[in-house]
This record gives C-alpha cells, structure tokens and sequence, in this order.
C-alpha cells in the first residue's frame, strides 16, 4: 500500500495488524481521487488548501492521499488502539502529522466551526454505521452543503440514506462500491 499522488507519492504505508482494518486497495483510491478531481461535480476546491475529514481511518491512506494532493489539514478517527498507532506512524512517515489531528472516534469529534470540504466514511462492513456517522458529523457541524462525502461499502450491501443527501455518482470494483454524495441542505 503506497500513497498515489502528490508531494507523498510513492510512500508506503505501514499495514495494519491483524484482519480488523481493511485498507482501500491502491486502485480504488485512485479511481476515487480521479473521480474526485475531473467529474463535473468535482474540482480542485475539494482538495487544494482543504478541510479533510477520514473518519473511520485505519492506516490513513484516504486522508493522507488527500494531504498529498494539497489538503491543508486531516482529521482522523480511529477507534482500535493498535492501527491508531499504526496511523500515527503513518503520518509521520509521510510528514504531516503536523498539519493533522487524530481523534479516538467519531463521536469524539468536537463540535466545529470549520465544516469540512471533503468526508471520507470507510466503517466496517455490512454494520450500517453511515447512517448514524452522518448525523452525529451533522449535529457537530463538520458538513456543510458543499462537503463531498464519499461512502466505502460492501459491493452487496445496500446504504439508504435520507433525503438529505443526493448520490453524485457511483463506482463499483470486484467487492467494494464507492458513493459519492453531496449535503443537500
């Protein structure tokens, strides 16, 4: 697992221990960070000088690839101890442990004044935490109405979402879909 593009590219991250962390595999980032960046929807805004939040980090690798490409600070959570160490050293190889913040958890977060641009939601499979991730960022002000949100799930699990929030566009791989959405209000 190595980071894509920008001023980290070709940085290997350290891999988790143990089966509980499943990193998003290096072709799907960049088809993600692609999409990102040249679809009608997308731009540079969501990258460059950008709020970044990776909120079921693992190794960091969605966050630190945004860090890369011009993000100017990533908010990571990451609940199991053991990969919150490995995150750690995960940003301080790529060097931007300073310009990032790691919190425990989700429902850790602060309530924030500075919503972020992009959101990255990557829980656990088939265990329906988007939902309810969505709405705690909501009451602690870290969406905005122009937050992208990308959403990581099973290629056979099905995410409702309220109508709160329009899908922008989908992309599936062998057992992974990615979601791309947008706050409406």
């Amino acid at each position: 697992m190595r980071i894509i593009a920008g001023k980290y590219k070709g940085t290997h991250l350290y891999p988790p221990a143990g089966l509980e962390t499943r990193p998003t595999a290096d072709r799907v980032r960049q088809t993600l960070f692609d999409m990102l960046i040249h679809a009608e929807w997308g731009g540079q805004y969501f990258l460059q000088d950008s709020l970044v939040l990776d909120a079921f980090a693992g190794t960091g690798a969605l966050g630190i690839e945004a860090l890369s490409r011009g993000a100017r600070k990533g908010f990571f959570c990451e609940k199991n101890k053991s990969t919150r160490q490995v995150l750690e050293k995960n940003l301080t190889r790529c060097h931007c442990h300073l310009n990032s913040v790691i919190y425990s958890d989700y429902q850790a977060l602060p309530i924030t004044e500075h919503p972020c641009n992009l959101v990255f939601l990557d829980p656990p499979y088939r265990k329906n935490l988007i939902p309810y991730t969505l709405q705690t960022l909501e009451n602690k002000n870290w969406l905005s109405t122009r937050s992208i949100i990308i959403t990581e799930i099973a290629q056979d699990e099905n995410l409702m979402l309220n109508d709160n929030y329009h899908m922008l566009a989908e992309r599936n791989f062998k057992n992974t879909c990615l979601k791309f959405w947008v706050k409406r209000k």
